[in-house]
């Protein structure tokens, strides 16, 4: 993909459903009992292999572009598969499906491609045994084998890496455990969507706050064998995808730009005071229904973002603003790189420390970033958890590895709109992992 300078960005746009909130809505819907259509599903090949992998274990789905329609049929009703479940390219269908399978009573196969092969599984694979399932791989990492039981054993977990879909993998594998299952989060909470869609549908699950050493960690319960019945919903856009579309916004003058229906949880809104302290002009504007932003679907609120670029981008506290690491990373983690790009565009730069995970997303992401910016003409110092930028950099246009991910894609995408000259994104069309129209939908309000 080659990609011209842009002058500025103005106009209005939507962005997919959210990919995380999709998944979920698809897995636990397949768990209820009953009909549940599930409207503004997220486009992402990601989310196509989770409908994939159901479809397999007996479920049966219809759908139509953004519209799906799930039978439930309930926690135990799965049916063995006859072919490995192809995960694709997505760790959340891998590690969060292979919580729902560890409590059926049959074998699955759990594959995935290249990249998905190199991601680490133990850090699921170690809570699931203990609770009784029977998993080989090769050496922690896919494929998965998962000898499964029809009634798990309840445990109480701390995690020792900060992972959304760890968490929710043992929440999933809790629904058929016996007893209540608690998972710790010591480095603080990760994105809640899980237990948000599990009190939606009427699951038991509880929260608590644990504080020792100046330290606030999370504990989250779910109680043993509720049944529950599938729901209707509709799923936000996805502000990991919203992210791009306002750093872009903000670091050309003179743009204006209005994001449509953004799902705005709290443990995922991080990025917007923290694009805020750099300098970024971005306001919230929560929508109501029947008075309460907290009764929509999934339990999750949403709302539109508007975003105004500016003459320029400086923290507004120096020498703190611009330092991004840590409990704070773990609710940032998907807009890392992005943060980065728009880092260099700062007065001072940027650090990011405390991503050692970064490391191992669909490719190396602190290696691939530094790459690119370098190509750039930028600075960038490279740490094993994180990067420095020390110094505003006018971008050059470049040749630049996408390396098979598609937020690298994304995020260098917008950093070609901001330099001087022509870029060329080598491996563009990954961005299908997640936004596959994020290209036609930047060409909707770039003006040249």
């Amino acid at each position: 993909m080659k990609i011209q300078p842009a002058r500025r960005i103005v106009g209005e746009v939507s962005v997919p459903g959210d990919k995380s909130i999709s998944h979920r809505a698809a897995m636990l819907s397949a768990l209820g009992t009953g009909r549940a259509a599930i409207s503004n599903f997220a486009t992402s090949e990601d989310c196509a292999s989770t409908l994939r992998c159901l479809s397999q274990l007996g479920v049966h789905i219809e759908r139509d572009h953004t519209n799906v329609i799930i039978e439930g049929v309930g926690l135990q009703g799965l049916r063995p598969s006859t072919a490995p479940l192809d995960c694709g390219n997505s760790g959340s269908t891998m590690r969060m499906l292979a919580g729902v399978l560890a409590g059926q009573d049959f074998v699955s196969v759990l594959t995935g491609d290249e990249s998905l092969s190199l991601r680490p599984m133990k850090r699921i694979i170690e809570p699931l045994e203990r609770m009784g399932a029977r998993i080989s791989s090769e050496s922690g990492h896919a494929p998965l084998r998962i000898e499964g039981r029809k009634q798990l054993k309840a445990i109480h977990y701390e995690m020792a890496v900060a992972s959304a879909q760890v968490k929710s993998c043992i929440l999933l594998a809790g629904l058929n455990a016996g007893g209540g299952t608690e998972v710790i989060e010591p480095q603080g909470a990760t994105r809640d969507h899980t237990e948000r869609m599990l009190r939606w549908l009427g699951v038991p699950i509880k929260s608590r706050v644990i504080e020792g050493g100046g330290i606030k960690s999370e504990a989250i319960t779910i109680e043993y064998g509720k049944q529950f019945k599938a729901k209707d919903g509709a799923v936000p856009g996805d502000i990991s995808s919203a992210a791009f579309f306002i750093a872009a916004t903000a670091m050309l003058p003179g743009s204006t730009l209005e994001i449509k229906g953004v799902g705005l949880n709290p443990t995922r809104k991080a990025v917007i005071p923290a694009l805020r302290a750099l300098g970024v002009e971005a306001q919230l504007d929560f929508i109501e229904r029947d008075g309460d932003w907290y009764e929509e679907d999934f339990l999750e609120p949403f709302g539109n973002i508007s975003v105004r670029g500016g003459a320029g981008l400086a923290p507004l506290k120096e020498g703190e603003s611009n330092v991004l690491r840590g409990p704070l990373i773990a609710q940032l983690i998907d807009e890392l790189p992005i943060l980065a790009v728009l880092g260099s565009q700062v007065i001072g730069g940027i650090e990011i420390r405390d991503a050692a995970e970064l490391r191992v997303k669909e490719s190396d992401r602190i290696r691939a970033t530094v790459e690119n910016l370098r190509a750039m003409g930028a600075e960038v110092i490279e740490h094993e958890d994180g990067l420095t930028i020390p110094e505003r950099t006018n971008l050059h246009g470049a040749r630049l590895d996408a390396h098979g991910d598609h937020r690298i894609a994304m995020a260098f995408s917008i950093a070609a709109l901001i330099s001087e000259g022509e870029s060329e994104i080598i491996g563009a069309e990954c961005v299908s992992v997640s936004f596959p129209n994020f290209f036609e939908l930047l060409e909707s309000v770039v003006e040249r």
